[in-house]
């Protein structure tokens, strides 16, 4: 394909790129002022603020461990232990987290490996958008149907001693869990908008689906993405490793899930779980975090995606971290930047031109352009940019004959700058969760000067509290696609762990993240497993 030449100068172009980008830098005395926020809105220091201070936060500090529905839900998933690798036992896990539903079979050895057999189908958007929800949960019920009747024929059999089959939800989106396998939805994010559904129960709603089907299955589970992650995580670990306890989102949504000690949880738990632990996950469901924008980035750039989205002023983290967004805040600023005479990004491009289907080019219309593209920029390193003119070309639609070296490096420019923000954005909630946990033990009482850029290095006694505790290894539940190709993702969320205060060079070597891959499906069926026992028809 033939690419534009260089022009002679485009020194303005890529001088504005470079403007737009430094909108983006996010510091670490930014990234610690948004630490202290989220800490205080997860409780951490609602035991030890005095009560001048707490009355002065008390608008945010604590809402979510205490109230149903504050803005950062702090979800009690009542999934109260975590998996230990010799759990054995078949069941379904279905996974409804953005544009894609998830359907698999699992079989779980009990030595930490199992078998899986996985269905993904894309949700039209009439789906999503749907009037009933009878439509969203029935085209789920027909994905489990064909699934069975593609690889276990014989569950569907009329035959009395056909055992009913444990099915996880993974349904990521903000609900009131009143039960393991109950929960009221809340709202609707990633640009679902299906309004007869809020409010109701969504695993009877399913259930209900199912039965019409006459299938051997029962939802005993109702799982967020991360919890699922976490679980699937920790069954494929080693026997004897440090089991998972903290598990993260992104893709084209994003979220947390921890575990937490039952006596700091202090909103209403209705439903019925085993306590022996002292400890459950709760769902952060951090997409929300500071959606007034008191301490998070905000660019104009960001205010336009806000304004255009289906929920404006809601999930303003989430905004600015999660795949769904990323592509359109990038489109959103080349085509100002291609309507800007100073720059005229790809020459100028003629809003009235169009594919040749028709269509308007995915440049000019909002919500065309996905994450991959900001991938890619990341990704080309050479001289030409070939890789990245031929996404330009294949993502926004730009004639080849308009993007030349200088434009692919206007876009490199601002998808890295886009991109970088995002994961440290990232990395910050990860590491406050990370100290909310008190998991880094003496790591975490040190001032990051304090820290040895080495791990094997003596710490000097005269540093450690008076509490001191061997520190132990943090295992992180990773999944989503922003994080897995994004190239460097964890890289940029690595430096932000070292500015949090309390983890520093040390504390963030002893984070060990890991992929766990289709982790929501997965493991929502292993949580089913621990959930309901197999029984007979």
């Amino acid at each position: 394909m033939a690419f534009a030449t260089a022009s002679v100068s485009r020194s303005s172009a890529l001088e504005k790129a470079e403007v737009i980008a430094a909108q983006f830098d996010y510091s670490d005395d930014e990234l610690r002022t948004c630490v202290r926020k989220f800490l205080l809105q997860m409780s951490l220091y609602t035991q030890s603020l005095s009560k001048q201070i707490y009355r002065a936060l008390n608008y945010y500090a604590d809402e979510g461990l205490r109230e149903r529905t504050p803005a950062m839900c702090q979800i009690p998933t009542y999934v109260t232990r975590v998996a230990k690798g010799t759990e054995k036992g078949l069941a379904l896990g279905v996974d409804l987290g953005g544009t894609n539903l998830r359907v698999c079979l699992v079989e779980l050895h009990g030595d930490s490996t199992y078998h899986a057999v996985h269905s993904k189908v894309s949700l039209p958007s009439s789906i999503m958008l749907a009037y009933e929800a009878a439509e969203l949960f029935g085209f789920i019920a027909d994905q489990i149907e064909i699934l069975l009747r593609t690889h276990c024929p014989d569950q569907l059999s009329v035959s009395e001693n056909v055992a009913i089959l444990s099915l996880g939800l993974t349904f990521s989106f903000p609900v009131y869990q009143n039960a393991i396998n109950s929960g009221i939805l809340l709202r609707w994010t990633k640009g679902f908008d299906i309004p007869s559904v809020v409010g109701q129960d969504v695993c009877e709603l399913l259930q209900h689906e199912i039965a019409l089907r006459r299938l051997p299955v029962k939802v005993t589970a109702l799982v967020n993405d991360a919890a699922g992650t976490i679980m699937c995580r920790a069954y494929s670990l080693p026997l004897g490793e440090t089991r998972t306890s903290i598990g993260t989102i992104f893709g084209t949504g994003t979220n947390g899930v921890y575990l937490e000690k039952l006596s700091e949880i202090t909103k209403p738990l209705d439903g019925q779980f085993d306590g022996s632990s002292g400890k459950m996950f709760v769902s952060i469901e951090w997409g929300s975090f500071d959606n007034e924008l008191s301490v998070l980035p905000n660019t104009e750039y960001d205010i336009e995606v806000n304004q255009f989205s289906l929920n404006p002023g809601d999930q303003m983290f989430e905004k600015r971290v999660s795949g769904m967004f990323l592509g359109e805040l990038l489109r959103t600023i080349l085509a100002k930047l291609q309507n800007d005479p100073a720059v005229r990004l790809f020459n100028g491009i003629d809003a009235n031109l169009r594919l040749t289907t028709g269509d308007q080019l995915p440049l000019h219309t909002r919500w065309a352009v996905d994450s991959s593209i900001l991938s890619i920029a990341e990704l080309d390193e050479t001289d030409d940019l070939e890789t990245l003119r031929q996404k330009i070309f294949d993502a926004l639609g730009v004639p080849s004959s308009r993007i030349r070296i200088e434009d692919a490096q206007v876009v490199k420019i601002i998808a890295h700058a886009i991109g970088k923000r995002a994961a440290r954005l990232g990395g910050m909630a990860l590491g406050a969760v990370v100290t909310k946990t008190e998991q880094l033990g003496s790591v975490g009482s040190l001032r990051q000067d304090e820290c040895s850029p080495g791990l094997s290095e003596e710490y000097d006694t005269t540093k450690r509290p008076l509490t001191y505790h061997q520190p132990c290894l943090v295992d992180v539940g990773v999944d989503g696609s922003v994080i897995e190709f994004y190239p460097r993702f964890e890289v940029y969320m690595r430096e932000a762990l070292r500015a949090v205060d309390g983890i520093g060079t040390a504390g963030e070597g002893l984070i060990r993240m890991g992929l766990a891959k289709d982790g929501s499906s997965v493991g929502a069926a292993i949580i089913a497993l621990t959930a309901g026992v197999i029984s007979r028809l």
